[in-house]
């Protein structure tokens, strides 16, 4: 399909710099797939399920996994997105006209690297110093790496450390959040609860690769970055037990979906699954594992965008986008959600 048919306008001031305070008072856009669309509040949730339905959360944790360093004289920028190994990590490099591979890159604090490869993506193979595990250099050495359209409007702050983590964050391992999640409070969990709605959580170490361009005219040349996830066999079974009983399994964010449909059968079930995945979903994809989707508003011509298009229909979200940026709804990973049940 054509890139370009997934384009809209979005004016800058609809882009979130701060998340909601509190996270669960953010706006929530009800997407139904047939009838009117419905603003509500995160906080209405329980109210838009039903008893027996299943939210599925991603527990990664965010890294500071941006660094910045120096080659000699030349200042060279590090956002780490895939590990390779104990000591071994993939990053997309800024300046990387001035790194070669053999070059040591010094990012301070007793941290560095050599770059040992180049990718067909641009991306430079890493392998970092000393026996560390590179997670303990990077609490050291690094920063939170957020995504660059708030990064480009202002600069990463001490409040960032908690408001780009979700209340689930666990596993080590992301450097993006999954931020779906993140209008998550406890005081909403309870209420899921006593709505009779479950939990349960699966692991995927979202990539820098959910925040690059898609640069190709046609979906089909574009590469989708591969992400590690696991979902054990204990969460698959439960999860194939919720449709079981005629419940829905309904993701916490495209990270989660795209987990699911990567572990789950041309026959609906869900099996476990250990390893990564590229997969991209675009119109014409039938889901298999998911049955719903609460996600936040993603970027004109994403892979994202595409994502939902594929779950909703391109012409109905196209409308529920207008319709968002008419109400005022903020945009991105700070910014509002929507609940998408097909």
């Amino acid at each position: 399909m054509r890139v370009d048919l997934f384009d809209f306008e979005l004016p800058p001031e609809n882009i979130a710099l701060r998340p909601a305070s509190p996270r669960d008072s953010a706006r929530m856009l009800l997407v139904p797939g047939a009838g009117p669309l419905a603003d509500h509040v995160v906080t209405d949730l329980p109210a838009l399920l039903r008893v027996g339905d299943c939210l599925v959360l991603n527990d990664t944790r965010v890294i500071p996994a941006q660094l910045e360093g120096t080659r000699g004289e030349a200042r060279i920028g590090a956002t780490l997105h895939k590990r390779e190994g104990l000591r071994r990590w993939r990053a997309f490099v800024r300046n990387a006209k001035r790194v070669r591979i053999g070059d040591r890159i010094d990012f301070g604090a007793d941290v560095a690297a050599i770059a040992t490869e180049r990718g067909e993506d641009g991306s430079i193979l890493l392998d970092f110093d000393g026996d560390e595990p590179v997670e303990l250099l990077l609490e050291r050495a690094g920063r939170m790496p957020l995504p660059p359209y708030i990064a480009g409007k202002r600069p990463t702050d001490a409040r960032d450390l908690d408001d780009y983590q979700t209340m689930f964050a666990r596993e080590k391992g992301a450097v993006a959040a999954p931020t779906a999640a993140l209008h998550f409070t406890p005081g909403l969990m309870a209420s899921l609860a006593d709505a009779g709605i479950v939990t349960e959580t699966l692991t995927l170490h979202v990539g820098a690769g959910t925040f690059l361009p898609v640069k190709a005219d046609d979906t089909d040349d574009h590469k989708m970055h591969a992400e590690w996830g696991r979902i054990d066999p204990a969460t698959a079974d439960r999860l194939n037990a919720v449709r079981a009983r005629g419940g829905r399994v309904i993701a916490v964010g495209t990270t989660s979906l795209r987990l699911i449909e990567s572990a789950a059968g041309e026959d609906g079930v869900i099996r476990p699954f250990d390893g990564d995945t590229a997969i991209f979903i675009t119109p014409g994809y039938r889901f298999r594992g998911i049955d719903g989707l609460m996600t936040n508003f993603h970027l004109p011509k994403s892979t994202l965008f595409m994502l939902v298009s594929a779950l909703m229909g391109r012409e109905r979200m196209q409308a529920a986008y207008a319709h968002a940026i008419g109400q005022g709804y903020r945009f991105y990973s700070y910014g509002d959600s929507s609940l998408l049940l097909p």
